[in-house]
């Protein structure tokens, strides 16, 4: 530590003045730390620590940050505290409720058809979410097959809507023929990207929020979604697949009856008008849910690729460099991990697993919280 003297004033401010210019912000302090009691952390986890439970049954999925850090939304069809049966969307404190008090959990959609894929929007006063209430309010039945194939339902009934965190002012903001999803926003407020099918097919499209002006991002045959923005809201990273011969034609046959075989995906870069597209992985296997480091140079993403062989049931979460260099494994629970986001001020990682206390298998997914470890 630099004591500034009786000429030392000067010298110091000049220190503190290159601390401010170089972005040499002091690192955050970490928590106290015990691994004993980090029960829900496995071996080789060297990236993660103090992991903390958040939801208790069912399956909850997609939780993301609000951009104060504060709240995470959340889809989810667990029974205490939806009772529909299908998806709804839900905000929570991470760091301000009990075990599984129903009472913690702020129904944020209205309740009826099947909703997905939330965001907060910038200033953290109003969200985003897509529903099929509109049109459809019943809880539509999931489909999880499709000639003979695992496979993801393209609702067509899907829209976007923003509202009230507490689910009051309901509007729609994305709507028209066929699916409109998936929908984040870029974090200096000027766009959303979303995927849509009203150019016939899964393609990403930009949405201007002060215009209200559609883009077209992507034009290749395939499945293009689940897109989130780098910090610096200059560039987009998502899932895609790009089928060829007997694959392409089975992707058109799916798509005609709105289904898709998620089995091939890897993951894409681009600028945020669609330019400049990178491939940054080329594994076998799903490769999804990918989200920026906050870096902007390293993306986590979901995987099966190290698991093929045993039939590629199990997902991990992994990091790579975006030049597509740098692969690891951040997570190894054995079971389903997926869905990470980092918080806005890099400190923890949301995702959803199906990992326990217990270390047992379960059907359940829930939502956990990790404090990030940048250099373990």
């Amino acid at each position: 530590m630099i004591t500034p003297g009786k000429r030392g004033g000067f010298l110091f401010t000049v220190f503190l003045m290159l601390i401010v210019l170089a972005g040499c912000d002091p690192q955050p302090q970490e928590r106290p730390y015990d691994p004993a009691s980090d029960s829900l952390r496995f071996e080789g986890e060297a990236h993660i620590r103090n992991v903390k439970q958040l939801t208790f049954g069912g399956n909850n999925a997609e939780a993301y940050w609000s951009f104060d850090d504060e709240h995470l939304i959340f889809q989810s069809d667990w029974a205490d505290i939806n009772s529909q049966g299908c998806d709804q969307i839900f905000v929570m404190d991470p760091d301000g409720f009990g075990e599984g008090d129903s009472g913690n959990y702020q129904l944020a959609s209205t309740g009826l058809g099947r909703t997905t894929c939330s965001f907060f929007m910038p200033g953290d006063e109003k969200i985003i979410y897509a529903s099929t209430h509109e049109s459809s309010k019943e809880c539509p039945p999931p489909v999880m097959f499709g000639q003979g194939r695992y496979v993801w339902p393209i609702y067509v009934d899907y829209d976007i809507y923003i509202a009230n965190p507490d689910g009051s002012g309901v509007e729609l903001l994305i709507g028209g023929a066929g699916y409109d999803a998936e929908a984040t926003v870029s974090p200096d407020g000027k766009y959303i990207v979303f995927t849509s099918t009203r150019s016939g097919d899964l393609e990403l499209w930009r949405y201007e929020i002060g215009s209200g002006d559609l883009l077209q991002l992507t034009d290749g045959l395939g499945y293009d979604g689940g897109a989130f923005f780098s910090r610096d809201s200059q560039q987009i990273v998502w899932r895609a697949s790009r089928p060829t011969g007997e694959d392409a034609d089975v992707y058109k046959s799916l798509l005609m009856e709105n289904l898709i075989e998620p089995s091939k995906l890897n993951v894409f870069v681009s600028d945020i008008d669609g330019s400049n597209v990178r491939q940054v992985t080329d594994l076998p296997g799903a490769n999804w849910a990918p989200f920026f480091h906050p870096d902007g140079d390293r993306i986590v993403f979901t995987s099966n690729h190290h698991s093929l062989t045993e039939g590629g049931r199990l997902f991990a979460i992994f990091m790579i460099g975006t030049d597509g260099t740098g692969l690891i494994q951040i997570t190894h629970s054995g079971r389903f991990d997926a869905f990470p986001m980092f918080s806005y001020d890099g400190t923890r990682l949301v995702f959803s697993s199906n990992r326990n206390v217990s270390r047992t298998d379960s059907p359940d997914t829930n939502v956990f919280v990790a404090d990030w470890v940048e250099r373990p």
